[in-house]
């Protein structure tokens, strides 16, 4: 009788615990199901909006390839990928492939648009940091060509003084270069020399170093 008293005992600490904290484990109770649930649900969404993105990308793919595709096709399908499956990585390939196409046919304003929404949708802590940043060396050659230098410089602005690589500090210098910006488009060719390892790239480095002293002078 007396264990049995005893072992009782022992629980009316945990009890008082319990009764007094009711509340809050309760409520630590229904947030712990709840995101539980929330994850698994999220999850299954992911999956679903993945494997249907595949559908629609394999549709692309085939549509991509062949001649006889028109652009509005093209566009259709981006469309569909772009409001439907933003976050997958198969509507960040495909918008890339389709900025891309349009540069090289000199549609540069369509490219422009592509590249910006590709930017658009791999930012943020979570986003693809090299789609994003292929994205933004892009869009800054678009601006450069079109001689909007203040808005190519701002697309690859958050490069220029890290340690990125040496195309980046090349295109810098490129743009402060047309912002006739001569001492810090010299140290942006100077970083870009020491950072590539071909010799054609130093070579050419070496001058466009050149005629930017000469115009110093």
């Amino acid at each position: 009788m007396n264990e049995v008293y005893d072992n009782n005992m022992k629980f009316i600490p945990l009890l008082k615990f319990l009764d007094k904290y009711k509340k809050v484990l309760i409520f630590l109770g229904v947030l712990i199901v709840s995101l539980t649930l929330y994850f698994l649900v999220t999850a299954a969404i992911n999956k679903k909006n993945h494997e249907e993105a595949a559908i629609v990308y394999d549709d692309w793919l085939e549509k991509f390839s062949s001649e006889e595709t028109s652009t509005e096709e093209l566009n259709e399908i981006i469309s569909t990928l772009v409001n439907e499956y933003e976050s997958t990585g198969y509507t960040q390939v495909a918008l890339l492939s389709k900025a891309n196409l349009d540069a090289n046919n000199n549609n540069f304003d369509e490219a422009l648009a592509g590249f910006e929404k590709l930017i658009e949708i791999t930012n943020g802590y979570n986003g693809n940091k090299i789609f994003n940043k292929i994205g933004r060396v892009s869009a800054a050659r678009i601006k450069l060509a079109n001689g909007d230098f203040d808005e190519a410089l701002e697309f690859i602005q958050k490069y220029s003084s890290s340690d990125t690589n040496a195309y980046i500090h090349e295109l810098t210098g490129d743009i402060l270069l047309k912002k006739e910006q001569l001492k810090l488009a010299k140290s942006q060719y100077q970083t870009a020399f020491e950072k590539y390892s071909d010799q054609t790239s130093r070579s050419i480095i070496s001058m466009k170093l050149a005629n930017l002293e000469a115009s110093i002078e």
